[in-house]
């Protein structure tokens, strides 16, 4: 009982009623004083990120260092997306955060008060989303209710860890104001024995707590983890970043259990399983995430869609072609089979063999829109090595999957395909420019979008998934978080990431 009652313990109860007296004066000077709209924000992680982290945060590299800034509504009224009357409010922006001589790589969103507010952040409906360039990133007009937060993970590069962060806007009839943030002491109090327990107690809760938002939160946005079982199915081409999204998610709520099972077998299928799924289930949407190659025939609305990433095509010659640019023109009358031997494009004398994928492929309706303008000439073989019609003018054959397509195209002398553009690097075979264009995500991402052979790759669901389905959570973790640093590794440009937004909403452009 003594030690119960030593100075040390009467010191923290002493403590926590102050603390206790302090909250209710708090409480009673917001009810005394006029009620008044207030944002606030605080940094409440700066660190450098090490090189074993870099690989697990989208944008880090040597040098970088992360930031975790907290923003939220301590006054006393709500904000409305109204209330917001800065310079950038008229196109849907609420506040800027300038990072000094530092670059924004890139951003998530690990919490948020509230899940509705990620929808807000995120742009959904018609509102903007994040956005960034050089130091600057703008924040979207956020409606938040008194007490309501989010927080934004910053991924910077240059500068050093320290330099000035500022966040302005304005909020009529309110302010905007930087918040101070406390630090633990590093040195453990010399207490007594109970106190130490306490105070032990204390600090292995805070440090679980900052481990949770550190590590489990750092880089994965606005995701629940959901278990159940998930058909993940359509194009062939993005096969290989499906299965990585789906092994990390996997990993990443292990807890859960999820049974994500990555089944593609070209765009047009996927989409065909889906709406006979779709329509075979009794009520809702059912647990089925198709992917396609550019957009989904007209004359299916139940249908929704969800962009994903830009991705770059290429044709493909056997390397004993002889040839390593085509124009549109010549690509064309090959597809026509007014060409037949690669001697008359200047390559060598072997007969031209097209290896074209079947009607299921999403690639090749790629190729038929953005080049071609038509179909392709009609098959005429089926091992690609003997023309079955003697009278067609080439040799064509289909087969059901990129990599079929790549394996024969290197084997086959005079073959000619065609294939998502980072598939085939490594490939026995020659990727060829088109009209003296090769492809560039980095030109593509910077406005120069005079390559044609792309597209933009969609996620569809029959229907809405519920927002606490596997469905829901695979999408957002895809298109939102940890999906995005895996897209842009595959050669592909994630919908959501900076100067793709517009190319994803117009894809003519």
């Amino acid at each position: 009982m003594d030690e119960w009652l030593s100075a040390e313990n009467l010191v923290a109860v002493a403590t926590a009623l102050l603390g206790v007296a302090a909250s209710v004066v708090v409480v009673w000077y917001e009810r005394r004083v006029p009620r008044r709209k207030r944002i606030g924000y605080r940094v409440q992680l700066e660190t450098p990120i090490g090189d074993g982290a870099s690989s697990a945060l989208p944008g880090a590299g040597a040098g970088s260092t992360l930031v975790l800034i907290r923003i939220e509504n301590d006054g006393s009224e709500g904000i409305a997306r109204d209330d917001y009357d800065g310079p950038e409010s008229d196109e849907g922006f609420g506040l800027t955060a300038v990072f000094g001589n530092r670059t924004v790589s890139s951003v998530s969103v690990p919490l948020t008060h509230r899940s509705h507010l990620v929808g807000h952040l995120n742009g959904r409906a018609g509102r903007r989303s994040l956005s960034y360039e050089g130091g600057t990133l703008r924040i979207p007009s956020v409606p938040l209710n008194p007490g309501e937060f989010f927080k934004l993970m910053v991924v910077l590069s240059g500068g050093a860890v320290g330099d000035d962060i500022e966040l302005t806007g304005g909020l009529s009839g309110g302010e905007v104001h930087r918040n101070r943030s406390t630090t633990l002491d590093a040195k453990p109090p010399l207490f007594s024995g109970v106190s130490r327990t306490i105070t032990i107690l204390l600090t292995a809760s805070v440090l679980m707590l900052a481990g949770i938002v550190f590590f489990e939160e750092e880089d994965r946005g606005p995701i629940g983890c959901e278990g159940g079982t998930l058909t993940v199915t359509g194009s062939t081409a993005f096969e290989p970043v499906l299965k990585e999204v789906a092994e990390e998610y996997r990993r990443d709520c292990a807890e859960a259990g999820p049974e994500i099972d990555v089944d593609p077998h070209g765009s047009t299928a996927g989409i065909r399983e889906l709406v006979a799924a779709g329509r075979e289930a009794k009520e809702g949407s059912p647990p089925m995430v198709a992917l396609s190659d550019g957009p989904k025939p007209d004359g299916l609305p139940e249908l929704r869609e969800n962009p994903v990433a830009v991705s770059l095509f290429t044709l493909v010659v056997n390397k004993g072609v002889g040839v390593k640019n085509l124009s549109t023109a010549d690509v064309r009358r090959l597809y026509r089979g007014e060409i037949t031997n690669w001697s008359e494009l200047g390559g060598s004398d072997v007969p031209v063999r097209l290896v074209s994928r079947d009607a299921n492929s999403g690639t090749r309706q790629v190729l038929q829109r953005q080049v071609l303008g038509r179909g392709e000439t009609a098959n005429s073989s089926v091992d690609c090595r003997t023309k079955d019609d003697s009278t067609a003018p080439v040799l064509r054959c289909e087969l059901d999957s990129t990599d079929l397509v790549l394996r024969t195209v290197a084997e086959l002398p005079g073959s000619l395909g065609y294939s998502e553009f980072n598939r085939a690097a490594g490939q026995d075979v020659t990727r060829l420019s088109l009209d003296g264009r090769f492809p560039s995500v980095d030109d593509l991402q910077h406005g120069d979008h005079t390559y044609s052979f792309r597209e933009v790759e969609y996620a569809y669901t029959y229907g809405q998934p519920p927002t606490n389905s596997l469905a829901s959570s695979f999408l957002m973790y895809l298109t939102r978080t940890v999906g995005q640093g895996v897209i842009r590794t595959h050669g592909h440009l994630p919908c959501h990431g900076p100067g793709v937004e517009r190319l994803c909403a117009d894809p003519g452009l």
